[in-house]
């Protein structure tokens, strides 16, 4: 690092100035963050044939910001979603630059004009009720590790909640008196009640009499006493996903993610007769056109509005036109 590179000092007052102290981002967006500058700074080095240390704000030019976004989306294998995350860490540091080094403000302008990258919508993968419950018997119950899983599983279902949400999840959120609810803190640190089962608020308070926790400390651990991670669990619902797919056939052709879960929780409700305005609240969806696309993926919902309509009826005579041969000769003469 030469005494006139001033990316170092940029980048730190960029995380700890403004990301953490004038935004007060979450840890999450923080921890996003630093992993895609992570990644990014590697590429360029590793194109530039330099040391991280030794990159300049010139290097971080916008062909290399487009030539990292096409790597982390063809090479490494990222979807489009995970390519416009990386894009929007880098927009953000650049736009914070722009107001602290006016002389790179043609540098940053030409990075903040890089396009979010449109990507198709797909259906949502959700769950059925019976694939759930294949799901949720394949913990084993009589092991401490067994009885977390299913309680987590349950809980996922019950709530509808991000993986992220419930793995940040304490015992002070929880209501165990009745009427049992639990309060998430979602995006944006909005929070939300979400009415408990008692089997789940059961499930819930046997973790707890097996592996007691205080109130500020997170529910799910691994058997360090560590707080579960999302990869983590994604692979423990992997083994118990392909254990399940022996008995239900239909799950072998689906992605199954913790997010899954979310997804059949709002299908489900929607199935219930559940209003739209409800499930956005009970899901924490900003916008209402969120919900609205799991009513459009709910099949078994549309399949009941066919049979409410009815295959029309054919009629039982010719309309009037095709009846007067006259008007069929005269349009035969046009």
């Amino acid at each position: 690092m030469t005494r006139n590179n001033h990316f170092p000092h940029l980048m730190r007052a960029f995380f700890y100035e403004w990301l953490v102290e004038q935004r007060n981002a979450s840890i999450h967006t923080v921890r996003s963050y630093r992993d895609a500058w992570r990644l990014f700074l590697r590429f360029v080095a590793k194109r530039a044939g330099k040391k991280v240390a030794m990159i300049t704000l010139a290097d971080l030019t916008a062909r290399e910001v487009i030539a990292f976004l096409g790597h982390a989306e063809h090479e490494r294998g990222g979807t489009i979603g995970t390519r416009n995350c990386r894009l929007a860490a880098i927009r953000s540091f650049f736009n914070f630059v722009a107001t602290r080094d006016p002389g790179s403000i043609a540098q940053c302008v030409e990075i903040l004009n890089i396009p979010i990258k449109r990507a198709p919508v797909s259906e949502p993968c959700y769950l059925d009720p019976m694939e759930v419950t294949a799901i949720l018997a394949q913990p084993d119950r009589s092991t401490l590790e067994g009885m977390r899983d299913h309680a987590l599983l349950s809980f996922l279902y019950n709530s509808g909640a991000r993986i992220q949400e419930a793995l940040d999840l304490c015992p002070d959120a929880i209501r165990f008196d009745s009427p049992s609810c639990v309060r998430l803190t979602g995006k944006g640190r909005k929070e939300r009640i979400c009415p408990l089962w008692p089997e789940t608020m059961m499930l819930l308070r046997k973790l707890l009499e097996r592996q007691p926790r205080a109130p500020d400390q997170r529910l799910f651990v691994n058997r360090y006493g560590q707080p579960l991670s999302a990869s983590g669990v994604r692979f423990k619902l992997a083994a118990y996903v392909k254990a399940a797919a022996e008995t239900t056939p239909t799950l072998r052709d689906k992605h199954v993610t913790p997010h899954a879960f979310r997804h059949a929780t709002a299908v489900h409700l929607i199935s219930a007769g559940v209003d739209v305005t409800v499930i956005r609240s009970w899901l924490g969806h900003v916008s209402l056109d969120t919900t609205n696309h799991y009513a459009r993926a709910n099949l078994e919902t549309k399949r009941k509005a066919l049979e409410k309509v009815g295959a029309p009826e054919a009629p039982s005579r010719q309309p009037s036109w095709k009846r007067d041969t006259s008007v069929l000769a005269w349009l035969d003469m046009l």
